[in-house]
């Protein structure tokens, strides 16, 4: 019987409560467990809740709703911390150290990793991945992903229609999104839009830098052709003067948002419009009735494929969901190395995706769902 740690860690997604209680459901019989309360702060500072009957069935019972059951929250260890969280681990005897979590989790599991070995500790180090953003190498997408993507796209063509029956009195409305530096929930904005009315009539990406003549020019035509201009922007694009929009740093981590309010505040100064800024805020990873299908399906199989790992003494690795080449969707999961994740930086949008919407789209599908309803094409009002 092996004794197993596991937590959560980062911003929290709409599934993956699903994908913790998938992965203790298989192992819960077979081994002791200990979990991390509130991430790597949590193991810093020995935050630890035995298991017992009654921790397990209200952790189970957590499946379908969004937050992190154990808490999650962003924390870097020191290089002190991580020598002393070794110790801790061999002081409580834990053989195995599971954590769920995105690129932040995976480089601190990778430093774990390597003072183990430095302190001649046998670890057994899995991580679960999740994340909204889709930044997370080594896989073609993330738990989480999926769900937030299908909140954004929603969001924005209802957004688009609520401006166009008020565009006698609003004609600019700017949608900003998550996603740090890549921009896979931005373009998810665009999934629904089947009318040139519709927005959103412009995207920017963080992987293109953001020059306000083009902002400027693609606004100017769409309140030409439509009346109004729904533009979306992810938190991450550089604007102005070539940098990216910063509202606040929390522990050393950079808090990105707020370049709609700094767009709104350009338009309006620059073009006789009315112009209102959208951030849409948490409801993108915690919004329980935009969960796809898919994305909690997905979530529940990392869980389990972690156990597998698990009592298959497979170590130093985080479960990767690739694409199978047929031609229906199919999902494989496969270990990764940590040292690969860590080493292979942020994952952005790739350059066929940029300006090529359809395409996006066909590879977002499975993801996202293909059962909502479609409106109807706007009235031609005059």
């Amino acid at each position: 019987m092996k004794h197993i740690a596991i937590g959560q860690a980062g911003g929290p997604t709409a599934v993956i409560n699903a994908t913790l209680a998938a992965f203790v459901r298989e192992i819960n019989k077979e081994h002791s467990l200990t979990f991390i309360m509130n991430g790597f702060e949590g193991l810093a500072k020995k935050k630890f809740l035995k298991a017992d009957d009654n921790v397990i069935e209200n952790l189970l019972a957590h499946e379908k709703v969004p937050g992190a059951a154990l808490g999650a929250g962003r924390y870097t260890l020191s290089e002190e911390e991580i020598i002393q969280s070794v110790r801790t681990l061999r002081d409580l005897k834990i053989d195995t150290l599971v954590f769920i979590g995105g690129n932040g989790t995976m480089e601190a599991l990778d430093k774990i990793k390597d003072e183990a070995h430095r302190q001649r500790y046998q670890l057994q180090l899995i991580g679960l991945p999740k994340t909204v953003d889709n930044d997370l190498p080594g896989t073609d997408h993330s738990p989480g992903f999926g769900s937030a993507a299908r909140y954004v796209a929603q969001a924005a063509r209802d957004m688009g229609r609520d401006l166009l029956a008020m565009n006698n009195f609003e004609n600019v409305r700017i949608i900003e999104t998550m996603g740090r530096n890549a921009g896979w929930l931005a373009a998810a904005s665009g999934f629904l839009k089947e009318f040139e009315h519709d927005g959103p009539h412009f995207i920017a990406l963080p992987e293109e830098p953001l020059r306000p003549e083009v902002l400027f020019h693609h606004i100017k035509k769409a309140i030409r052709d439509y009346g109004i201009a729904l533009i979306v922007v992810s938190e991450g694009v550089c604007w102005e003067k070539g940098s990216q929009v910063e509202r606040d740093r929390v522990n050393g981590h950079s808090v990105l948002g707020g370049i709609s309010k700094e767009i709104e505040h350009k338009v309006s100064e620059k073009m006789n419009v009315m112009v209102r800024a959208e951030l849409l805020g948490m409801n993108q990873r915690s919004c329980s009735h935009s969960v796809s299908a898919t994305d909690y399906t997905e979530a529940i199989q990392v869980g389990s494929v972690g156990a597998s790992l698990l009592r298959e003494g497979v170590t130093d690795v985080m479960v990767s969901l690739q694409r199978s080449e047929g031609v229906s969707y199919e999902t494989l999961f496969t270990p990764v190395s940590l040292k690969t994740v860590v080493q292979s930086g942020e994952r952005k949008l790739p350059s066929r995706f940029l300006n090529d919407q359809g395409a996006f789209n066909e590879w977002l599908r499975p993801l996202i769902g293909n059962d909502f309803t479609p409106y109807p094409p706007p009235l031609q009002r005059r």
